[in-house]
């Protein structure tokens, strides 16, 4: 998710000011989004340039509270409508791995280990979390919903590499020579 649409759909439900918007993003995402207030504002000053937002009046306390506008309700429909890829951004677990085999310069094997040991942490972490947090609501059980998945996921992909690794190292075995027939062309 972009902070813009984030904003955007918060906009959409009534004008608010920056502060408010960055504790209802949090609070939206169930803590998944964690900002800064300088990237709150610095986001509606683009929003305001390109015509999605409107700044109000101050209120008594100093605060500008934005408005969306028309062009802005149309960028978030535009958003609601694209779906989102996973492949966005680069997956550093994938590249790691997949270098360790193309080069060798790592055990994959080792790779792997570590990132099982740590995504398993991961996993009853936040296993844990939704079982304590029965009556917490609903974003941030969903978004636990989200990590747990991610996690699972994670290690059966995990589980995949090895059982391919494993088939191509079986491969690798089964087609170099035997001992006697090394002896044999001797």
């Amino acid at each position: 998710m972009g902070i813009k649409e984030g904003l955007l759909a918060l906009l959409a439900t009534e004008p608010m000011y920056g502060y408010q918007l960055k504790s209802e993003l949090e609070n939206a995402t169930g803590n998944g989004v964690d900002l800064n207030i300088g990237q709150v504002y610095s986001t509606l000053q683009r929003m305001e340039r390109d015509g999605l937002v409107e700044p109000g009046v101050e209120d008594e306390e100093g605060r500008v509270v934005y408005s969306i506008t028309d062009q802005g309700r149309a960028t978030l429909a535009r958003w609601g409508d694209r779906p989102e890829s996973l492949a966005q951004g680069r997956d550093e677990l994938s590249i790691k791995v997949l270098l360790s085999i193309h080069t060798g310069a790592l055990d994959p094997n080792r790779v792997i280990e570590v990132q099982r040991r740590e995504t398993m942490g991961l996993l009853q972490h936040y296993v844990q979390l939704r079982s304590s947090s029965e009556d917490q609501d609903l974003a941030w059980q969903l978004h636990l919903d989200r990590l747990i998945y991610n996690a699972e996921a994670e290690l059966r992909w995990l589980d995949r590499v090895e059982e391919r690794l494993s088939t191509v190292a079986l491969k690798a075995t089964a087609s170099a020579p035997t001992y006697e027939q090394q002896e044999v062309k001797r």
